[in-house]
């Protein structure tokens, strides 16, 4: 179990996605210590084509300057997607926090490449809540990642 309490927070928002019939992958944005924004993976429940958790986090801290987003860091339960991590560039968001990339590798290396630092916690619990999720759903799965 993570003790990083924003990590943690942003497995909060994973469990409220899953109890809400979506995909379990959560997210917040935090800058100085202190979450701006709060989001789960809402492409069921909006039946939206871009509310990933990072997306629905981003759009929940609503409009900042970009020198906020240059100190931002931000924390996921799943490796970003290429959407996701293009949303991270475009912001110039320094740091992102990944719950796990076991059941998921998404854009870490783009990241990397263009200055992003990019940890992966390995966290048991992200990757369990996946591995549980994908054997259950596994065409909404394969929808979300594009498949």
């Amino acid at each position: 179990m993570t003790t990083d309490p924003f990590l943690h927070a942003a497995i909060d928002e994973a469990r409220i996605g899953m109890e809400e019939g979506g995909i379990p992958i959560g997210s917040v944005i935090v800058h100085g210590g202190r979450i701006l924004g709060r989001g789960h993976n809402r492409r069921v429940q909006r039946g939206s084509t871009v509310l990933h958790g990072e997306m629905d986090a981003l759009e929940n801290a609503g409009r900042l300057t970009a020198a906020i987003y240059r100190e931002c860091v931000l924390y996921t339960t799943l490796s970003p997607c290429a959407m996701c991590s293009g949303a991270i560039l475009l912001y110039g968001i320094p740091k992102v926090i990944v719950g796990e990339n076991r059941t998921f590798m998404g854009e870490e290396d783009l990241l990397r490449s263009r200055g992003v630092r990019v940890e992966v916690a390995d966290d048991p619990q992200c990757v369990e809540m996946m591995r549980r999720f994908i054997a259950e759903h596994p065409d909404l799965w394969n929808e979300d990642i594009g498949e």
